[in-house]
């Protein structure tokens, strides 16, 4: 059975990232500034070039592919937890090419911002940090049965 755990809101931040900068570093870093150990994260806007990631269940490795393009990001959705310390930013962005294509995947550094508005809702609550799994060589939320 799945383990499920309460949060409460205690506060969500509302902002417009700067042009230029790397979308998930500039998540973590104001993860970082405002001490986020806790939360999820919501972005809409568009990128003029993208880095993604899939992961390869049978190798237990990412595989990344970049985008050269100007893209819309249809949905940015992911969540804020702790990894040796830090916070850690885990997203998944679908973005759309000027023909409504649509490609998707695990949001990697190298993303540079066009324009995008983020959403950060911080949690209070036990803090989640991630710790290898062996089933599936990911680093994932220790839960307490």
């Amino acid at each position: 059975m799945a383990v499920m755990e309460h949060y409460r809101t205690v506060r969500v931040l509302l902002g417009r990232l700067d042009h230029g900068a790397d979308l998930l570093e500039e998540i973590t870093g104001i993860c970082r500034r405002e001490n986020i150990r806790m939360g999820a994260v919501e972005a809409i806007g568009a990128v003029s070039r993208a880095r993604l990631g899939f992961y390869n269940q049978d190798t237990r490795e990412y595989e990344y592919f970049t985008l050269e393009e100007a893209l819309e990001i249809l949905s940015l959705a992911g969540n804020i937890s702790m990894k040796d310390g830090e916070p850690m930013v885990h997203a998944h962005v679908v973005l759309a090419d000027k023909n409504g294509k649509a490609s998707g995947g695990h949001l990697a550094p190298g993303t540079t911002v066009f324009a995008c508005e983020c959403r950060i809702e911080v949690l209070e609550g036990r803090v989640l940090e991630r710790k290898p799994d062996e089933k599936t060589g990911l680093p994932l939320w220790k839960m307490q049965p």
